[in-house]
């Protein structure tokens, strides 16, 4: 007696595809990050500031001080990574980074030590953040726009195609898609946070947010970029060579999965 299979197609429901939205950080669970070399004039303010107005941890990382910033943020209740040598801005800041996803924080709030972000406006960082569902959010303040500021960031904004209005600021809040893309080898040369940081964001499509600030000059000390009309046209000389160099990685990228998907 032989027994008879019978196939019998059963209708299935196409999946459905559910938009992934991630949930509005909350500083709490956020670590802010403090790079700082030599800001041991501000940086006990700042940390104290920090803490009170959102209750978070924060970090410092000493890129390679011969003052006493470690020790005043110490004091004023931050945890401290001291480079044995200096990384710039945006190693620190990368180290902070690292740190941060290697101890589970959800995101990371940078700012700078020297005293020119306003505690009292980081909240309006994660209020633009749940508002918009960015990865990225940046405070801006445009009234800080001297005449070679804003040469530069016209030049820049011609030559990246970033269509941001503030390129340089050094308060952002990021959430864990930015922290895993800057966390990454392809992030460790970056000389400048602003634009190399930025267009590599942009490279990977995370969506970037702007929220207006207050900001204030300097405690002390002058800024890096921006001290000079020589310092300037460094910086946009070294930027403009990142900025190729970006741009024709990306092009080759694309040749690359173009070949792939034609292959396939």
């Amino acid at each position: 007696m032989s027994t008879v299979f019978r196939t019998i197609a059963v209708p299935v429901a196409p999946p459905r595809l559910v938009a992934f939205n991630p949930p509005p950080l909350q500083a709490a669970h956020c670590l802010a990050v403090i790079p700082a070399r030599n800001e041991s004039a501000s940086v006990g303010a700042v940390v104290a500031g920090v803490r009170a107005t959102l209750g978070c941890a924060v970090l410092v990382v000493d890129d390679a001080s011969d003052d006493a910033t470690a020790a005043r943020a110490a004091a004023a209740g931050a945890t401290v990574l001291r480079l044995p040598l200096g990384l710039g801005a945006w190693g620190a800041t990368q180290t902070g980074i690292r740190y941060a996803r290697r101890h589970g924080y959800a995101g990371v709030i940078a700012l700078d030590a020297d005293g020119q972000h306003l505690p009292a406006t980081l909240p309006a960082l994660f209020e633009a953040q749940a508002r918009s569902g960015a990865s990225v959010v940046i405070g801006t303040c445009l009234e800080r726009l001297s005449r070679a500021k804003r040469l530069a960031w016209w030049y820049l904004r011609t030559l990246t195609g970033l269509k941001l209005l503030d390129l340089t600021s050094g308060l952002r809040l990021y959430d864990g898609r930015a922290m895993d893309i800057l966390a990454a080898p392809e992030a460790s040369l970056l000389d400048y946070q602003d634009i190399g940081v930025l267009m590599l964001l942009a490279r990977n499509g995370l969506p970037v947010e702007e929220t207006p600030v207050a900001m204030r000059e300097r405690c002390n000390g002058h800024s890096r970029v921006f001290a000079s009309w020589l310092v300037v046209a460094r910086y946009m000389l070294h930027t403009t060579v990142l900025c190729i160099a970006q741009l024709d990685a990306g092009r080759r990228s694309g040749r690359l999965r173009h070949a792939v998907r034609t292959a396939c």
